[in-house]
């Protein structure tokens, strides 16, 4: 969807942000032994830790592993749904393991001899709701949003550049 480096950094902005609150949100609500209004408060005070970190993975690092697994099972000629799922799909397995390993240690106080079995009940807690979330709520709310009001907002520089120009 995407189709320049600002755009894609704009959107992995609001997906990071919708993927993170939701899953501090969920982590919370299992400390806390179901889900409450409290969840969504305490979530926010995680945010200024997790969304910078999940960006920064995304961005520089998961992103381009993603497009690399992706594109080399289709091509960009195949259909664009297709490949949306695909990089979707591809892109929660590879970030939500990393992003439990940052849990792991800032949060669920994980230690060298704890950090193994730590990490790997946190991914197999995270995994499903991941999925679940990114193709079912935030996958379709991101692209929706981009599509609507990002994209013509970006597009609104542009006329006005092209007018000036003129």
């Amino acid at each position: 969807m995407p189709k320049t480096k600002f755009q894609d950094f704009i959107f992995t902005l609001i997906m990071v942000f919708v993927m993170v609150y939701a899953m501090v949100v969920y982590n919370i609500a299992g400390d806390k032994g179901g889900l409450t209004l409290e969840c969504f408060r305490l979530a926010v005070f995680e945010l200024p830790i997790m969304i910078p970190v999940g960006f920064i993975l995304e961005f520089f690092i998961i992103g381009n592993l993603t497009k690399m697994v992706v594109f080399r099972h289709l091509t960009p000629a195949d259909k664009p749904i297709l490949i949306t799922f695909f990089i979707s799909g591809v892109t929660v397995a590879m970030m939500c393991p990393v992003m439990s390993a940052v849990a792991s240690v800032l949060f669920k106080g994980a230690t060298l001899n704890t950090f193994f079995t730590t990490w790997i009940g946190l991914t197999a807690h995270n995994l499903p709701m991941a999925f679940f979330w990114q193709f079912m709520y935030a996958g379709p709310f991101v692209r929706f949003v981009f599509k609507r009001i990002c994209l013509p907002i970006m597009s609104l520089g542009k006329n006005s550049e092209a007018e000036v120009a003129a």
